[in-house]
């Protein structure tokens, strides 16, 4: 029997904040919290975060619910969903209002947005001093689907938890290496999209530590294993409900510019898609991320990767992203990068036709580490303010102090870190 909601955001930290709330106060449609929750580290120090109000007393911020809500994994719950807003207006640090803006520029242009997103994690267990060690899954193999790749199981019990949540899963199977699995969900409208990978990724955690496990969307928690990204798949709705990426089986113009405007933003956009100091050791030459300033039709060694085959399920895919980022900031990036290559007519340059592993005809990459991604988004002050100023100079002053708490650090003590919250 339902008996409270859990009300819930995602923060800069990519972290499910929220409350239990009686049901008839969740009625009233709007729930309050501080604002300084936006200026407080991973590690509970607080700090003055543009727009956190951490030195105007942390005022309050009200999350404005939807009238929809969604049944929970936890027992006797229901979770409501909501955007953020503060005095009077919506706020500037909240991701999810800065995706409906994206969306709604898009819609004037008579174009919805569709999304489906693939989220990557690796899974721990404890050992007998009860220290986290990587999932112990020796028979594992790429595309594995039973008990050599997850012997306790854990993949069955997310599927049944998310499908009792309505979370609707289009594949889930064992990915490169040994305890790492693919998790991807179906594609929706934008917002809907990163409301069902934010609850899926929430519900997730919460489940496999019911089950004395730890699973974690760290981008590279094992440094002798492959990363894990989240890979953002988008194509584009017309009025008569047309995909019009290809829809007579070649690129159209609207999916060239937004490629263009995608490597034009290259680097600038590893501030929003890459925002842990682990992140950068994911993301290099010679692998299956994004790397590169460069695209191609079904290479997985590019960053913008374009499916044509059919006109109907026909999609660009960035894979730059990890799911250690906001998947409501991550999705509002990509949307506007493309956008600003549709509008300002930026040049699409040929489609890379080397391996990408041993040779490549790009020249560009991302920066290599966190503090040069920042200062990169700081430079790029077209992609910032389409994002939205606020959102990404809050992004900028949280992640250049987080760089400055790890700096010098080593990769065990960097994931140890993250681990328990990413």
């Amino acid at each position: 029997m339902t008996q409270r909601t859990r009300v819930l955001f995602c923060d800069l930290l990519n972290l499910p904040r929220g409350k239990f709330v009686p049901m008839d106060v969740a009625t009233g449609g709007k729930v309050s919290f501080a604002r300084g929750v936006f200026g407080t580290t991973f590690d509970r120090n607080l700090i003055p975060v543009p727009g956190a109000g951490v030195f105007d007393g942390i005022p309050d911020m009200e999350l404005m619910l939807d009238d929809v809500r969604h049944p929970d994994w936890q027992q006797d719950s229901e979770i409501a969903l909501g955007t953020l807003h503060a005095d009077g207006a919506p706020f500037g640090l909240c991701a999810r209002g800065r995706l409906q803006t994206a969306v709604a520029v898009w819609q004037a242009r008579g174009l919805s947005p569709k999304v489906g997103l693939e989220l990557e994690a690796y899974v721990f267990e404890q050992d007998d001093d009860g220290v986290w060690i990587p999932y112990d899954t020796p028979g594992a193999f790429v595309y594995g689907t039973g008990p050599q790749n997850d012997p306790d199981r854990l993949m069955n019990a997310l599927w049944a938890t998310a499908t009792g949540a309505g979370l609707r899963i289009e594949s889930m199977n064992g990915e490169y290496d040994n305890g790492q699995f693919e998790l991807t969900m179906a594609f929706d409208d934008a917002v809907a999209a990163c409301d069902a990978a934010f609850l899926f990724k929430t519900m997730a955690r919460e489940v496999a530590a019911d089950m004395g496990l730890l699973l974690t969307f760290l981008p590279k928690p094992i440094p002798d294993r492959g990363g894990s990204g989240l890979h953002v798949n988008f194509s584009f709705a017309d009025e008569s409900g047309t995909n019009v990426i290809a829809p007579d089986g070649v690129l159209s113009d609207v999916a060239k510019g937004c490629m263009a405007g995608l490597i034009h933003h290259h680097e600038g956009l590893a501030g929003l898609l890459a925002m842990t100091v682990n992140s950068y050791d994911r993301l290099g030459p010679a692998s299956m991320a994004g790397y590169w300033a460069n695209w191609a039709e079904d290479h997985r060694l590019v960053t913008t990767r374009t499916c044509v085959a059919s006109p109907t399920s026909a999609r660009l895919q960035h894979r730059m992203a990890d799911c250690a980022t906001n998947p409501y900031l991550a999705v509002t990036a990509v949307l506007q990068a493309a956008l600003l290559g549709v509008e300002n007519g930026y040049g699409l340059p040929e489609a890379e036709d080397l391996d990408g592993l041993e040779n490549t005809r790009a020249t560009r990459h991302v920066p290599t580490t966190l503090d040069r991604a920042m200062q990169a988004l700081g430079k790029d002050e077209v992609l910032r303010k389409a994002v939205g100023k606020d959102i990404c100079d809050a992004v900028i002053f949280l992640k250049q102090d987080e760089w400055k708490r790890l700096k010098g650090r080593s990769g065990d003590e960097i994931r140890d870190f993250y681990l328990p919250f990413v």
